[in-house]
């Protein structure tokens, strides 16, 4: 008798063990991803990839960038748990993949995918290039200097301030939540991508975080793709300033590196940006290879 409810003990102990290393293990490899609500009828879902915005009206919903498949299908899912309306836009910053590979994940359910006119064109670039065109869905409202639309009681309007990150890289601003979502515009402490290939201009960058500052007012919520810690996607004009302060010594860095006749391998040696510190993580190769190109080019 104490055999058998030994055997049972110890069958019902492994067995608990078992069901435990199984929900550890799920827990270990399920997708963590935060969807939070920000201002008014606004928030924010976090995963894999540029950060998305989203809005959520009786009248219907928008999101702005789209990330992956798999992520896409997750902000999904937990807008419709809001209710039944309808998904009135879709609206691409820029065409990288981990801002856009997601937008098939709104086929058939999207009305409009809505992104500036140079994004479309890197976008299908891409995409033929890769040879995943099936596996796109391509923006089918474009602009050059301004979009806008009303969904609900909320008011959306795209800026293209110029070249910067890419060619066309756009603002989405909800007026009314006084939120704006730059993209891949600012890259919050954390070395940036510099897409030399669809026509990126560091220069020019400075210039549209000029225009960026001076076309929102202080109380301006803004939403950064990427961000080194990765609560700290949002922020104010004082990081958008301190962002353009890293381009500005990145550039100034080349520079002076190049006037000392330093060869372009030299200087891709440099492991930190002189007076920007708070700029870490990977890729400052990036940085140093697209200043060189620019300033190679300007000589």
């Amino acid at each position: 008798m104490q055999r058998r409810k030994f055997i049972q003990n110890s069958a019902l102990a492994l067995a608990s063990l078992s069901l435990y290393k199984t929900e550890a293990f799920a827990q270990v490899f399920r997708p963590a991803y935060q969807f939070k609500a920000l201002r008014n009828d606004v928030g924010i879902f976090t995963e894999q990839g540029g950060t998305i915005a989203w809005l959520n009206t009786s009248s219907g919903f928008a999101v702005v960038d789209a990330q992956f498949p798999a992520s896409a299908a997750h902000v999904i899912s937990e807008l419709k748990k809001f209710g039944e309306q309808p998904f009135k836009f879709l609206l691409n910053t820029h065409h990288h993949g981990d801002h856009t590979a997601g937008n098939i994940a709104f086929k058939g359910l999207v009305e409009h995918v809505v992104a500036h006119q140079n994004s479309l064109v890197n976008q299908q670039l891409a995409a033929e290039k890769a040879k995943n065109t099936a596996q796109q869905l391509f923006p089918d409202v474009t602009f050059g200097k301004g979009w806008k639309a009303v969904v609900g009681k909320e008011k959306i309007r795209a800026s293209y301030f110029g070249a910067a990150h890419t060619n066309g890289d756009v603002v989405y601003h909800f007026e009314n939540a006084n939120i704006a979502h730059v993209g891949d515009l600012v890259f919050n402490r954390r070395y940036p991508y510099i897409d030399k290939e669809n026509g990126a201009d560091i220069g020019n960058w400075i210039t549209v975080l000029d225009k960026i500052t001076a076309n929102f007012d202080n109380d301006t919520l803004f939403i950064w793709g990427h961000s080194l810690a990765s609560e700290k996607v949002t922020g104010n004009k004082a990081d958008i300033k301190a962002f353009r302060n890293y381009l500005e010594c990145l550039l100034a860095f080349v520079a002076q590196e190049i006037k000392a006749g330093k060869t372009k391998e030299e200087i891709l040696k440099a492991t930190a940006i002189p007076n920007a510190p708070e700029w870490q993580g990977e890729g400052i190769l990036r940085s140093l290879n697209a200043a060189y190109t620019e300033l190679a080019v300007r000589k």
